[in-house]
């Protein structure tokens, strides 16, 4: 579905239906494939960022789950920025844009402004403090559920991506055979990893891109689009700057800092690399839902030919290789 309705004029005034005040008429557009997200400044001084989320990518009530997640987070001052409520007290709202006969519904909710510096692990403190936030995180969101969101599991997840990448016709043909028979083989190897597993509402995508450092004001953890649930291990290994193997150091502190809040099942280190693969995957059907957007053709031009899809066929073979190593 595409955003060629979303205007700036319909984006500013669904922000102002939301603050109850008017837009200074200065909006930013910030990069996003999926969405489609915007600065503006307000006419009481107030910054805000509005997230126009993909028409048919989620359902009002996956994303009324990440919004009721944050705000509890908020409430139990985590740092992490909450959608604003208007006066009704809903952080999820719907504009509809017209244009002749054509219309669109877009939903979007509405955020403060926080800025920060991106956040770069130097010291064992820094490995620490990001440990001890996701943790916090993980003690919060434990009791909670959401049950409209991804599961991250082979079964659950990768194997539905799989077949998605199928019937989009996007691997090219000389490839294809060769690639779902790895990624087809690489799920029925790892899913039995999975069993017996906890899981739990997880942030999904927390990479240090979506840590933000505030010098004094500490870490801000932001972007919980892809919130799911999962094993705990899925908001600490993508922290980490290589496989397991290379970064045991860093790994033990961020379970320290981790552990100061919630115990962690250390037999989930394993999955680390699996989940490697399952990243992979998704990652590629993500790319296969935005590949006629046109922001996305023109930052990835090369998505989609034939050498592309050779060299995901060739890291797809040797990730897999490095977990049958594992597990021999």
């Amino acid at each position: 579905m595409s955003f060629d309705l979303l205007t700036p004029y319909v984006a500013a005034q669904a922000v102002e239906s939301v603050i109850a005040t008017p837009v200074d008429g200065a909006l930013t557009g910030y990069p996003s494939y999926v969405n489609r997200v915007y600065g503006f400044g307000a006419e009481d001084g107030g910054q805000y960022v509005a997230k126009f989320y993909r028409p048919g990518r989620w359902s009002w009530q996956a994303i009324d789950e990440e919004h009721r997640l944050v705000t509890a987070c908020a409430a139990e001052e985590l740092p992490v920025v909450a959608p604003l409520a208007d006066g009704d007290g809903d952080t999820l709202h719907a504009v509809t844009a017209a244009d002749g006969e054509a219309e669109q519904e877009f939903l979007f909710a509405v955020y403060p402004k926080r800025g920060g510096r991106n956040f770069d692990a130097d010291r064992d403190q820094d490995w620490l403090r990001i440990g001890a936030l996701v943790g916090r995180l993980h003690a919060v969101m434990a009791g909670d559920e959401a049950s409209h969101r991804l599961t991250c599991t082979p079964r659950a997840a990768t194997a539905r991506f799989i077949v998605d990448l199928a019937q989009a016709g996007v691997v090219v043909p000389d490839a294809a055979d060769e690639f779902f028979d790895l990624a087809n083989r690489a799920v029925v190897l790892i899913a039995p990893l999975f069993e017996g597993v906890a899981l739990q509402p997880v942030h999904g995508d927390c990479h240090r891109g979506n840590i933000l450092d505030r010098a004094a004001g500490g870490l801000l953890l932001i972007d919980f689009d892809d919130l799911m649930v999962g094993p705990a291990v899925q908001d600490l290994w993508l922290l980490l700057p290589g496989r397991v193997n290379d970064s045991r150091r860093d790994l033990e502190l961020l379970l320290e800092g981790y552990e100061q809040f919630r115990p962690f099942d250390c037999r989930t280190v394993r999955l680390i690399e699996p989940l490697r693969l399952m990243r992979m995957i998704y990652y590629l059907a993500w790319s296969a839902l935005q590949r006629h957007d046109p922001g996305f053709r023109s930052s990835f031009p090369r998505w989609g030919g034939a050498a592309f899809w050779a060299q995901e066929v060739e890291d797809l073979r040797t990730q897999l290789d490095v977990i049958e190593a594992e597990l021999a």
